[in-house]
Formats: C-alpha cells, sequence, structure tokens
C-alpha cells in the first residue's frame, strides 16, 4: 500500500495584483530579521498568532513591514479587495508560514501560538 502526500489543489487567484502585494508583505514580514518583530507585536497586542484578521484590523503587518507601510495601503484594504477564495489561500499561505518557523521561536512565543 501506497502512501499518497498531501496536494494542495490549484486554484487561480482572481485579484492577482493585490494578492501579491498581500503575498509579499506576509513573506517580509517573515523573514529573519522581521519576524521576531512582528511576533513580538502580536504579544504586545495580545494577539493570537493565528488570528489573521486581528492581524490585519491591528494594522501590525504593516507596523513591521517598512515596504506596505510606505505604499499608500494597507493590507486590510488588500484583503477587502480580495475574492472570498483568494482570502481564503492568503490566509493558508499566512497559517503556513507560521508552522514553518524554526522551532525554537515557536517554543519562546508559546503564549501567542497556544490555542486558548
Amino acid at each position: 500500500m501506497s502512501q499518497v502526500g498531501f496536494e494542495q489543489a490549484g486554484i487561480a487567484i482572481e485579484r492577482p495584483e493585490q494578492f501579491a502585494v498581500l503575498h509579499s508583505s506576509v513573506e517580509r514580514v517573515f523573514t529573519k530579521p522581521s519576524v521576531e518583530k512582528f511576533l513580538k507585536k502580536l504579544v504586545s497586542n495580545s494577539v493570537n498568532v493565528r488570528d489573521f484578521e486581528t492581524v490585519l484590523n491591528k494594522k501590525l503587518l504593516e507596523q513591521v513591514d517598512a515596504t506596505l507601510a510606505s505604499s499608500g495601503t494597507t493590507a486590510l484594504a488588500l484583503w477587502g479587495r480580495l475574492t472570498v477564495a483568494d482570502q481564503g489561500q492568503m490566509r493558508e499561505f499566512y497559517l503556513t508560514r507560521l508552522e514553518e518557523l524554526d522551532l525554537g521561536l515557536r517554543q519562546k512565543y508559546n503564549k501567542i501560538y497556544r490555542y486558548y
């Protein structure tokens, strides 16, 4: 019996420009020089790491990503322009990046990784 790994279905992005800008911002936030600053912002704002909508509402991406902050738009505005399917893919991307973080960082910031 062979095992087949999970493979995400390829769903086309309907609003590629807005998706790309938000995707790039999330990527920059999870780079080595920025990720700890982002996690500290989550802690200081009492935001659960998996609550992407609260991250957007509190403008935490803009507080860490200077490129987005100087772009003249906000992550929340970009999010609002995405279709529901695009939003789902963006949320999945964000959550995947969270789970890919170094175990040491995840343990250091375990308070915001908890479900309760």
